[in-house]
């Protein structure tokens, strides 16, 4: 694994030992980058069950400013850890271990908002509706938040998850990826939509 594009492109990425975690391939990861940026221009983004890492690392390399992330497992934080610091991005970062649940609560006290979300959760767990229903609710999600998704490519998340509209979905084998866009104005077109993520990022 590796850091595609940015400030860190071509660096290394350790992975975390054993089979609990599965990581992003460089090809899915370079095919979810190509849907939401490619770079931006700023902002501020949330790794939930991030692993390795790799997904907010790539974030940041290609220009968001800060970003949190979040995994239960200390190994994980270990490795994430390692590969801020390889690819010199830990000052941009901060890194905790907790559940899903406990860390969006510790993160809605400190009134934060993220512009980008990835949600890769064990394939075995199925509420990223109630994880997005409570960012939502919460204000953890700035208007045009864009919300990515990786799962088991069997299953299909709704075409709305309140304030956030399924934009697009796609299969990679086994693995689907599926990105929601979010609004607080959930009536407005999905020109509206793609012209506010326009106005956040740059290409």
């Amino acid at each position: 694994m590796r850091v595609i594009s940015g400030t860190a492109k071509g660096r290394s990425l350790k992975a975390v030992p054993g089979q609990g975690t599965r990581p992003t391939t460089d090809k899915v990861k370079e095919a979810i980058f190509s849907m939401i940026g490619p770079y931006f221009d700023g902002g501020m983004v949330l790794d939930l069950f991030a692993g390795t890492g790799g997904l907010g690392i790539e974030a940041l390399s290609r220009g968001m400013d800060q970003g949190i992330f979040i995994d239960i497992e200390k190994k994980s934080l270990d490795v994430i850890q390692d590969n801020l610091k390889s690819t010199r991005l830990d000052a941009k970062a901060e890194t905790y271990r907790n559940d899903a649940t406990r860390a969006l609560k510790a993160l809605a006290k400190r009134g934060l908002t993220f512009d980008l979300v990835f949600l890769d959760p064990p394939y075995r767990m199925k509420h990223v509706e109630e994880l997005v229903s409570y960012m939502e609710e919460n204000a953890l999600l700035a208007e045009a938040a864009v919300i990515v998704v990786e799962h088991d490519a069997k299953h299909h998340y709704p075409e709305q998850m309140g304030g956030a509209q399924q934009h697009r979905r796609v299969e990679y084998g086994e693995i689907a990826v599926t990105v929601y866009r979010f609004t607080r104005n959930v009536g407005q077109t999905p020109d509206e939509i793609e012209e506010n993520d326009h106005e956040r990022t740059t290409h």
